[in-house]
């Protein structure tokens, strides 16, 4: 019996690069409405991992953590938009309704760090990924494919990394 369930994915980076080309290939495959939720310490990799995901999915902005702004807006060249948003300090789901998540997903991509803290006002459906530091330059990570739209991203994210 497999270790992980079958709508999951594990992986270790062994290094910032290596944890940025792996968000660049799963950011090639970001849609518009899509909820990526990143769990994890501080010092986990999530705002690494971000940057390359918005890399891959076309952004000409610098990817930064919007722990003080809440959400950031990152843009690519044909006017598409991606919203990030640091939940850290929310306090509750009712914080994180009041941002309203409908409006931030509204045809753009979500992608959501600490989600644990608003988690209520998240739809079910997204895909999650826990990361974990193991050492200076190690991080693991396990992504979690919550609904049909990201069972398919999953799978075809690991046809991108492991080949076959």
């Amino acid at each position: 019996m497999p270790i992980l369930a079958r709508d999951a994915f594990e992986f270790f980076s062994r290094s910032a690069e290596q944890t940025q080309r792996l968000g660049m290939r799963l950011g090639s495959l970001v849609k518009p409405g899509d909820l990526i939720c990143l769990s994890g310490d501080l010092g986990s990799g999530k705002t690494t991992l971000v940057q390359g995901i918005a890399r891959g999915w076309g952004s000409v902005d610098q990817v930064t953590s919007p722990t003080f702004v809440l959400v950031n807006v990152y843009r690519r060249s044909d006017g598409m938009q991606m919203n990030h948003l640091d939940a850290y300090r929310l306090e509750n789901a009712a914080e994180g309704e009041e941002l309203d998540i409908d409006e931030l997903l509204d045809d753009k991509p979500l992608m959501v760090e600490w989600p644990e803290h608003i988690q209520p006002a998240l739809p079910e459906d997204c895909l999650l990924i826990k990361m974990t530091w193991m050492a200076d330059e190690q991080r693991g990570m396990v992504i979690t494919a919550k609904g049909q739209r990201y069972n398919e991203m999953l799978k075809q994210f690991k046809l991108m990394v492991l080949g076959g």
